[in-house]
């Protein structure tokens, strides 16, 4: 019989260990578009000698695992691509209660891997153990219509066939017989459209003037203190770099109510205070511009300190001030991407030799590019002049949110066609906000859990 692609599916599972698949329990990874569990290369290098061919003989080197991936935006198999792309963080109290989720808090250093398991209808099955998204690109294209999808290219560790899924080759041993490990039935909802995705965009903070900023927070800390401002929570440190527990009995807060909410929750905990700055109290706190904030004060500071700082974080509004709703209208397509820049660290496991046997995590590239019918010009003048945008929210609904903070146009074009619309084309790169250690790392923030 010949093979077809409609008979294959893919599942995942969270790896705790990179290359170590769980066999436990498999989530589905949604529709299908590009696939191939299979993408092996092995490095060879040609031993030439004197005869008529020029690869007398070969000496084999490393195997390369590489897996494409393209999937509508389904389930939760295109958050976790994402997701991962981002980072994880565990947003704990570390004392055994109050939050225990894995977000997309921000861009981390570790790698975080997934085992993908394909299968045929027939019941083949391949397994890649150490996926790990390395460029991961969201796309939404609203002039041809189609799903939003998630294309990703990633590494694996190795790739491994078993014709009943209980792989117990020279590398995997895990048993992934539907007995073990049910196959995942595919997602019931409807894939994410265009339409399903609203790009919220704030020139100011907090005020109509851009050059002046107005409504926010003002945080008081102990000394040393400071805190991480996410898409879904914001979280509070000790001068110790731990999780300080008085701050909300958590030491994290979820950013789903107003300043005014989040000041009484703050103010509530005896080594923190906090303001409402610019009769901003009204604003909702998930508008906080994203980034690490030094909080130090003198409030409750030893009294040989010398730290006397504070926090003075602003929310993102529209040009009138009155809150984050202006839309990037006439949307033809977005696309967000995440160049990770990973590098490969070859070596030997189980007596084969990777080029993925490690992943050393590089610095990420984080770019919204858009098209979309021009109306004034409020983003050529900043591009022009050089400004940032504070804050851009790419909304999908239910199904979360994406925060892209301090961003610069890089490349602005307006062609002129006869007899057509004029189009502008933007793209634009984020650097986060703060004051603080690595605020760069909020270059993007998540708010679904992984």
């Amino acid at each position: 019989m010949v093979k077809i692609t409609q008979n294959i599916e893919a599942a995942y599972e969270v790896e705790t260990t990179y290359g170590n698949p769980p066999a436990t329990a498999l989530s589905h990874l949604g529709l299908l578009d590009t696939f191939d569990p299979r993408s092996v290369e092995r490095n060879i290098t040609p031993v030439p000698s004197i005869g008529q061919s020029t690869d007398t003989h070969h000496a084999k080197g490393p195997l390369t695992v590489t897996v494409p991936l393209k999937i509508a935006c389904q389930g939760t198999g295109w958050q976790q691509l994402l997701g991962r792309a981002i980072g994880v963080t565990n947003v704990d109290n570390g004392a055994g209660g109050g939050l225990d989720l894995n977000v997309p808090h921000k861009l981390t250093s570790d790698v975080s891997s997934l085992a993908i398991l394909a299968k045929e209808i027939d019941g083949d099955y391949t397994l890649v153990g150490g996926v790990v998204p390395n460029e991961v690109t969201l796309t939404a294209d609203y002039s041809t219509g189609g799903y939003i999808t998630c294309e990703a290219t990633c590494t694996g560790q190795y790739s491994e066939d078993d014709a009943n899924g209980q792989f117990s080759g020279t590398f995997y041993t895990e048993d992934y017989r539907p007995a073990s490990v049910a196959f995942p039935n595919a997602p019931s909802d409807e894939p994410l459209l265009p339409t399903d995705l609203t790009v919220f965009v704030a020139p100011n903070l907090g005020n109509t003037d851009v050059a002046v900023s107005t409504k926010g927070i003002q945080i008081d800390g102990p000394v040393g203190s400071y805190v991480e401002v996410g898409e879904g929570y914001i979280r509070a440190f000790t001068n110790a770099d731990i999780l300080d527990t008085q701050f909300d009995t958590d030491g994290a807060i979820p950013l789903d109510a107003d300043l005014n909410a989040l000041d009484a929750l703050i103010t509530g905990d005896g080594n923190w205070d906090s303001t409402v700055l610019g009769s901003g109290g009204a604003e909702l706190s998930a508008n906080l511009v994203k980034g690490i904030y030094k909080t130090s004060n003198t409030i409750d500071d030893d009294a040989d300190s010398t730290e006397t700082g504070n926090a003075n974080i602003y929310v993102a509004t529209n040009a009138d001030a009155t809150g984050m709703t202006t839309e990037f209208d006439n949307l033809k397509t977005v696309a967000l991407k995440i160049a990770n820049n990973n590098t490969a660290l070859p070596g030997k496991t189980n007596s084969v030799w990777l080029q993925n046997n490690k992943i050393a995590r590089g610095k990420s590239d984080i770019t919204l590019d858009i098209t979309m019918t021009g109306e004034d010009e409020t983003w050529y003048d900043k591009y022009v002049a050089g400004t940032n945008i504070p804050l851009i929210r790419l909304d999908f609904g239910t199904s979360g949110s994406i925060a892209l903070t301090n961003g610069t146009i890089t490349a602005f074009s307006r062609p002129l066609t006869p007899g057509s619309e004029i189009v502008d084309t933007m793209s634009i790169k984020f650097r986060g906000a703060g004051d603080y250690k690595n605020y760069s790392s909020f270059a993007i923030s998540a708010d679904w859990t992984l």
